[in-house]
């Protein structure tokens, strides 16, 4: 279990952050802080590094050069297990599910003892209720929107202190983006710091504090989302 006590202002920091695959640097020294309790809607166009961004974090692709630390504890090198078990929760962009197991077994994945499920799976019932009206029906068989929302509460099953999403609206009509981001805002309230990865930018300047853009594994700008953020972030998108 990382330690967590001392509480620091800053849940995420990432300095001069470097990662890849083969002989290539996708992102390349990125420096990034996400404050304790905020969502910071981290934006870009495809082929930026975003996702491969998230990877570096949870442990999936070395850290080449550079240091992240959560709540103080460096966690370069760590398995995406131990962060998990640490308070850093993740949904993923591909959809992560078994496709012939049940709902109620995708989700019991996510603890480590039966006799906590009620509990747990209570908290991600109260965003997504239609889940424990269906609790046995195998997960393959969800649209798309169904299996994005059951991705996201397996994530919040375990109370994560920092959360990794990833393009969770992609593909998703309206109606399940207003349900995903409501389900955000609430998280927030309760002090959850929170990392979006969006191409939406109605939705995530919706739900986030902040924003960052990254452009070819760099951080090219950031601001407050407050009036003038689409306009800013819209001109880095459409060079």
């Amino acid at each position: 279990m990382l330690e967590h006590a001392s509480q620091p202002a800053d849940a995420l920091v990432l300095d001069g952050l470097t990662s890849g695959y083969g002989a290539i640097d996708v992102i390349k020294s990125l420096s990034l802080v996400v404050r304790r309790g905020e969502v910071l809607a981290l934006l870009g166009k495809n082929g930026m590094g975003k996702t491969t961004l998230l990877k570096t974090i949870m442990g999936f692709l070395s850290l080449r050069r550079g240091k992240a630390v959560f709540e103080g504890n460096s966690i370069g090198g760590l398995s995406a297990s131990r962060l998990i078990a640490g308070g850093i929760g993740y949904a993923p962009q591909e959809l992560p599910l078994f496709q012939d197991l049940t709902i109620r077994d995708n989700l019991r994945l996510a603890i480590t003892r039966d006799a906590d499920f009620k509990r747990t799976a209570t908290r991600a019932f109260a965003y997504f209720p239609f889940l424990s009206d269906r609790l046995m029906q195998k997960a393959g068989t969800l649209s798309g929107g169904e299996q994005k929302m059951l991705i996201l509460a397996r994530a919040l099953m375990l109370e994560p202190r920092l959360l990794l999403i990833d393009e969770i609206s992609e593909g998703l009509q309206p109606s399940v983006v207003a349900r995903i981001a409501d389900a955000l805002i609430d998280q927030k309230r309760k002090g959850t710091t929170i990392l979006l990865v969006e191409q939406n930018l109605e939705f995530a300047l919706k739900v986030a504090d902040r924003w960052a853009v990254l452009k070819l594994g760099e951080i090219n700008d950031t601001g407050d989302a407050d009036q003038d953020a689409p306009r800013r972030v819209l001109s880095h998108l459409t060079i």
